[in-house]
């Protein structure tokens, strides 16, 4: 593994990755008061697969697209991209920032048990007994209080929830290519692949969308998802597991879903709820025990639908 010569720069970059994803949270929320999920998640979506495409050119040493995995990319790019991000935005639109950050905390959870069931993980006492914390902790969240329930989150996070796993079945599928394709080049095609995807409907949500209506603040935050969350803070991921171990950059993304909870309260006023304390340091204690417990191996937590 490569040593980085700056540290402080390293872990700088590395504190922004977490910020940047964290307050993606807060800024899709607010995002959503101007434009719709459904025109939110296919601008992001598509503009972010144009963006990657110049990076990956000017990378000297990238892996060039074998035809034969063109259906592999489809795949990823509809589970990883489309499902992934585009759920995450529209289960936004309909529950609070701080119980999306917790049900994307679960991804890991999700991740483990596709893994198994392709006989690429093995599951310890330890797994087994996160797994179950977690998904406590989840339907806490999700089941709430009679005010939530009233309120009718329970529909955001389940679709949220589908987002995650969405981007659990990416990370699992995304084996069969790994070892051809370094990160950047594979995050690009299948960016790519999701922009495709979601161009029809980019299009007729530019036609429908009422232009000036969305004003400053929802173009910058357009802004924020694509070159923030969607890139930036990717770039930043991927650049870091060259310079760090992969159980501890894991340690730093899961300071973001109590960091996006807490921005939540501070920032957009949602309330802090028994549920969402109970929930939420169930579904985080689950996670760190399946993925930190006696026996288990720690993998990089890459931070889904955010």
């Amino acid at each position: 593994m490569e040593r980085p010569r700056h540290p402080v720069v390293l872990y700088t970059l590395i504190l922004l990755m977490v910020i940047g994803w964290s307050f993606n949270f807060i800024i899709g929320k607010i995002t959503l008061r101007y434009m719709s999920a459904y025109a939110l998640t296919s601008f992001r979506i598509v503009l972010s697969g144009v963006l990657m495409l110049p990076i990956y050119f000017a990378r000297p040493r990238r892996s060039r697209f074998d035809r034969k995995d063109l259906w592999n990319f489809a795949v990823l790019g509809f589970w990883g991209v489309v499902i992934n991000r585009g759920l995450f935005i529209v289960g936004l639109d309909y529950t609070t920032a701080g119980h999306s950050a917790l049900i994307v905390a679960s991804g890991p959870i999700l991740v483990l048990l596709l893994a198994r069931a392709h006989n690429l993980e093995k599951v310890t006492r330890a797994k087994l007994i996160g797994m179950a914390i977690c998904f406590a902790g989840v339907a806490i969240l999700v089941a709430g209080e009679e005010l939530h329930r009233r309120a009718g989150t329970w529909v955001g996070d389940s679709i949220t929830l589908g987002g995650t796993f969405g981007f659990a079945l990416y990370t699992v599928l995304a084996k069969k290519v790994a070892r051809q394709y370094d990160t950047i080049s594979m995050n690009t095609f299948a960016n790519l692949a999701g922009a495709i995807f979601l161009l029809p409907m980019s299009v007729r949500e530019a036609v429908r969308l009422h232009w000036a209506s969305v004003g400053a603040i929802g173009w910058l935050g357009l802004a924020y998802t694509v070159f923030v969350s969607s890139v930036g803070a990717y770039l930043i991921f991927f650049w870091a597991l060259a310079h760090l171990p992969a159980s501890r950059l894991a340690v730093f993304t899961y300071v973001e879903p109590p960091l996006a909870a807490l921005l939540a309260v501070l920032l957009l006023g949602e309330s802090l709820t028994k549920a969402l304390l109970i929930g939420g340091v169930l579904i985080l204690a689950g996670v760190y025990l399946a993925e930190f417990g006696p026996g288990t191996g720690a993998v990089p937590a890459e931070t889904a639908g955010a």
